[in-house]
């Protein structure tokens, strides 16, 4: 690719990493547009450069994250073992599937999560008592008290659901997070700043389960794929600073807003309008 192309990858990765450290996305949801509109590239091409990039995204966001607390360790180490697996399926499975079909996925994605996250109020609970190995805290200075407890629910059914979050994140380079933070926060009672914080601390293990199977088939293209890395680990450290002063009610009108408007120019792509 010509050098004034990948310089201005590189920026726009910036721009995605910090996007993606925010809402705990990874960038993909900005790098598969990007790649597969205005780049030209095939959608598999597309997911195995934005799987790189969201490596980097999440290289740089979650070393920030755990050190300001916000990262649950805990509740992603949990919940990346059904990830992982779902990861290196929907590697393989996307193989074999037309573009169309990759973009149409990924679209539908997209609308549901923006649905969920506009409709849907944060709900966080806090049991105390004998079995409160779940419940934990966190420090958020917009909030009055600062520290703010939660009680994690739902785990069985979290795995489960995060193993479709792993398929979904391969098959379509969207990194997981897209469902894992609704997933966490409404499903799992999670707040929300701390679902995207660890979503970003879990997007690049899950990422990079499903890049090495892309790797082996030779779909990684070098010169993109370092653009992409480099950008998105410096929009990361960028998108860590930021966050700590967005509240968490933006933070989820913010999200559902970028869900909708990449679903559209997704569905546009998909069916040749674009």
């Amino acid at each position: 690719m010509e050098p004034f192309l990948l310089l201005t990858l590189l920026l726009i990765a910036v721009g995605a990493g910090v996007i993606g450290a925010l809402f705990g996305l990874g960038g993909g949801i900005i790098f598969i547009p990007v790649l597969t509109i205005l780049y030209g590239l095939d959608a598999t091409s597309a997911t195995a450069a934005s799987l790189v990039g969201i490596v980097a995204t999440s290289t740089g966001s979650a070393s920030g994250y755990v050190r300001k607390g916000l990262s649950n360790i805990r509740l992603g180490m949990m919940l990346e073992i059904t990830t992982c697996i779902g990861a290196i399926i929907g590697a393989a499975a996307a193989m074999y599937l037309d573009n169309t079909v990759l973009l149409v996925i990924f679209s539908c994605v997209m609308l549901y999560s923006g649905f969920k996250m506009a409709v849907s109020p944060e709900r966080t609970i806090t049991e105390r008592g004998e079995n409160t190995s779940m419940t934990f805290a966190y420090d958020d200075p917009l909030k009055d008290p600062p520290k703010q407890e939660y009680t994690v629910k739902n785990i069985g059914s979290g795995m489960a659901l995060c193993t479709v979050a792993g398929v979904v994140s391969s098959m379509t380079g969207v990194g997981g997070g897209a469902i894992k933070v609704p997933l966490m926060n409404l499903h799992m009672h999670v707040p929300v700043k701390v679902a995207s914080a660890t979503s970003s601390y879990m997007i690049g293990i899950t990422a990079f389960s499903g890049a090495v199977i892309y790797l082996i088939h030779g779909s990684v293209i070098p010169d993109v794929a370092a653009a992409v890395a480099v950008g998105a680990y410096v929009g990361a450290l960028i998108g860590t600073r930021i966050s700590s002063r967005i509240d968490s009610g933006s933070l989820k009108k913010y999200m559902s807003v970028v869900f909708f408007a990449i679903a559209v120019i997704m569905f546009c792509k998909a069916g040749g309008i674009l």
